[in-house]
């Protein structure tokens, strides 16, 4: 029996390839570190589909490198680093795995944000050089008060809505701007929707959780890091470029605002000289926002399955280019 070829690039959970073998002959990519854009292009020439990460770069070229290729799975909600326009144009099907890394990655938001503000890493650091020399002390390590404070949240996507239902425990106020108002949620959990700028301006906590576009790429820079309150803390787990980091090194040395909790980066990896490692008032993170075991293993699952619907004609659970079931006849 006609078996099609995959390529997965990097290693999922053993139940995910298990439902993958079934169907189809797999070939794994066996490191760490991921392929580099010319082994990609040869590990993808010759297969039906490939489940992929948002390290591995899709663009026309090496479509054009891959003409048996019919279905794209990655293992991510955000999509910029494939090129949808020239996929679709070579009828190649995208899914991706919305929906199941909401929660987890919500959490990890409010880790950062309350890793920041109580300063946990720093005073965590501190005891273990040998600091701790009276018992209690008034005013050591104050940090920010969360409770009662105000929550801003730019995107009001799977996770922005997660982080903020997070919020609602700690008695925050929930501020958003989002591509379109979501009058249902502001009705149900109290949120309230305002302008970008206010947002900026009003927020103690501002939480990133817009998809990386050209209208995103940097939309956070010198003049909206001006704008915040001098004791704000950003967190971002979007992507690394949404944030001009340039911009938030100046905000953090100058006190433009108090800290960061960021688990993205760009470019990532961070290389390990840059400054704003040096940085107390910054908790950094390894993009490790749905690293959870639940999480990843459903992201894995929800990938093949998308993957094995491609490769047999069917609808994706998920997918990001659905206008092609019409011209594919699915």
């Amino acid at each position: 029996m006609f078996k099609p070829r995959v390529y997965v690039t990097r290693q999922i959970f053993p139940d995910a390839l298990d439902l993958i073998e079934k169907s189809a002959k797999l070939e794994l990519w066996p490191d760490d570190e991921p392929p580099s854009p010319e082994q990609l292009k040869e590990a993808l020439a010759d297969v039906d589909g490939a489940i992929i990460n948002v390290m591995d770069r899709i663009d026309g070229p090496l479509l054009d490198a891959a003409p048996k290729l019919r279905v794209l799975s990655q293992v991510a909600v955000g999509l910029d680093n494939i090129d949808i326009p020239e996929a679709t144009k070579r009828e190649v099907l995208v899914g991706y795995t919305p929906g199941v890394l909401a929660k987890s990655t919500a959490d990890l938001a409010f880790a950062l944000l309350l890793a920041v503000a109580r300063r946990v890493v720093e005073s965590d650091k501190w005891v273990r050089e040998g600091n701790w020399k009276i018992s209690h002390h008034p005013m050591f390590w104050l940090g920010s008060e969360v409770n009662g404070s105000t929550l801003g949240i730019l995107g009001l996507g799977g996770i922005g809505l997660e982080t903020a239902k997070r919020a609602l425990g700690f008695d925050m106020k929930v501020l958003y701007h989002s591509r379109t108002r979501k009058r249902e949620l502001e009705k149900e959990y109290g949120f309230k929707y305002a302008s970008f700028k206010r947002v900026l301006t009003e927020s103690d906590f501002l939480s990133i959780h817009v998809p990386l576009t050209p209208e995103t790429t940097r939309f956070i820079g010198e003049k909206q890091l001006k704008a915040m309150k001098k004791s704000a803390i950003l967190v971002n787990l979007s992507r690394g470029a949404v944030v001009d980091t340039d911009a938030l090194y100046k905000a953090l040395t100058e006190g433009w605002i108090a800290g960061a909790g960021l688990d993205v980066f760009y470019p990532e990896p961070v290389p390990p000289e840059h400054p704003i490692l040096g940085l107390e008032n910054v908790v950094v993170l390894p993009h490790i926002g749905s690293a959870s075991n639940r999480s990843r293993r459903e992201m894995h699952l929800l990938a093949a399955r998308n993957l094995l619907a491609g490769l047999n004609g069917e609808r994706l659970e998920e997918c990001a280019n659905p206008g092609l079931y019409e011209s594919l006849g699915i």
